[in-house]
């Protein structure tokens, strides 16, 4: 098993976590558990900032929130000194609470509504990536009666590439929700109608082409296509851009299969390619922004659950449910993630026995691995499954009526609990009799 970080065996034969034993962890704070390792999160952070200043680049390295938000982790986010990118009015609300800086907060989302924008403006964040057409005139209806000062704004665009893991696409018009279309002619007409109006100060530009990467092929070939666009708007429009947002999308491993690379060459590369095209097209070195989310918190985080019930289908396979499921990890059903697990409190024992792990929820597709070796399970074994920091307690949902796990952070061999657990009161909590 590939241990991450501060993850590794204690003298019990435990699990440990951050100097915690995940045995006490699930002890002490119930199961389903999210559990965080605060010093790995705090290396991925730092790698991808150092890579930045050893080559002396300006730069902002953007947490992207939507992977886990929460005011503890926005608060640690402040304390690496990232910027925070977010995507709704939640995420917003999460930051101010949290007491981020304001100027550091960049709000992204294809449907920004009026009431979130004007949030946006009246917190003085400090820049909306503009996505589409109605959100130009929406802003601009909103400054209008706000009259506030100039605006910072990105646009996103789409540049033609799609890039998945090993793969990357080349298109000539992006068929997505997101962003203006950089070769028909649509991210042309949005750059002057916000350059035209008094109301925006156009920073520069924006792209995310995709998620678990693991090359930079896609990334050097998204700021080419943007670098030789925006050499060409200089010369129609004089207008240079001050930011170039690359998006994130960096790979995290989640199963031997996944090969990662390490923060500092992602960055490295992107660096040395956007210097050398604008020096090709006589530009200014622009800012560069990204926006890591999984990279920074999926392999940081790990999910302990209690086993149950088992069932032997002979010839077939045996099943081993827990008392979580699809309700505080839907991945492995919207897109068949897969990934790795071990018992907690025997993570070492010979791998004997292989079972497929079954959520508790009423549906046959809840099912969080397939055909897992495992040392023959005891009742309430301690499962703990890996990579899970990502999108897991992000995208949580009561279906079945089961409440939220809670959430603890662990460093240097102390435990704090950042979420706390839902009850049933809570799931009540909205409800309302018929009168």
């Amino acid at each position: 098993m590939h241990f991450y970080g501060t993850t590794g065996v204690n003298k019990k034969g435990h699990l440990e976590i951050g100097g915690a034993d995940a045995v006490d962890l699930a002890e002490t704070f119930g199961t389903p558990l999210y559990v965080y390792d605060v010093a790995l999160i705090r290396e991925r952070a730092q790698g991808f900032k150092q890579a930045f200043e050893e080559q002396n680049v300006k730069a902002q390295v953007a947490y992207a929130s939507k992977a886990f938000s929460a005011v503890a982790m926005v608060q640690l986010a402040e304390e690496e000194g990232l910027s925070l990118d977010v995507v709704s009015g939640g995420e917003l609300f999460t930051a101010l609470t949290a007491g981020f800086p304001r100027e550091k907060i960049h709000f992204h989302g294809n449907n920004k509504s009026r009431e979130e924008l004007e949030m946006a403006i009246d917190s003085g964040i400090g820049c909306i990536v503009v996505d589409n057409f109605y959100e130009i005139e929406l802003l601009k209806s909103i400054s209008m009666e706000k009259q506030p000062n100039e605006m910072n704004v990105l646009l996103r665009v789409t540049p033609g590439i799609e890039a998945h893991t090993h793969d990357y696409i080349l298109t000539g018009q992006e068929d997505s929700k997101f962003g203006f279309d950089l070769q028909n002619g649509q991210a042309e007409k949005a750059l002057m109608e916000v350059l035209d109006s008094p109301y925006f100060n156009v920073q520069g530009l924006h792209c995310h082409i995709g998620s678990q990467i693991f090359e930079t092929t896609g990334f050097l070939l998204a700021a080419q296509k943007i670098v030789e666009k925006l050499a060409e708007w200089k010369n129609k429009f004089g207008f240079e851009a001050q930011v170039l947002n690359l998006g994130g999308g960096f790979g995290i491993r989640y199963t031997k299969e996944d090969e990662p690379i390490p923060p500092s060459q992602y960055v490295s590369e992107i660096i040395k390619e956007v210097k050398s095209l604008n020096e090709q097209y006589s530009l200014a070195m622009p800012e560069i922004w990204i926006e890591p989310g999984r990279s920074l918190v999926g392999d940081a985080g790990i999910t302990l659950y209690k086993t149950g019930s088992s069932k032997d289908v002979p010839g077939i396979r045996r099943y081993l449910a827990v008392d979580g499921g699809m309700s505080d990890n839907i991945r492995p059903a919207l897109y068949q993630a897969k990934y790795e697990a071990v018992l907690a409190n025997k993570p070492l024992a010979k791998a004997d026995d292989t079972v497929s792990i079954a959520g508790k929820c009423c549906e046959s597709g809840d099912m969080l691995i397939w055909d897992l070796p495992l040392p023959n399970p005891e009742d309430e074994d301690i499962l703990a499954v890996f990579c899970t920091g990502a999108y897991g307690y992000s995208m949580a949902n009561n279906y079945n009526r089961l409440p939220r796990p809670a959430v603890v952070f662990v460093e240097n061999g102390t435990a704090a609990l950042v979420v706390k657990r839902e009850t049933y009161d809570d799931l009540l909590r909205l409800d309302l009799p018929l009168k």
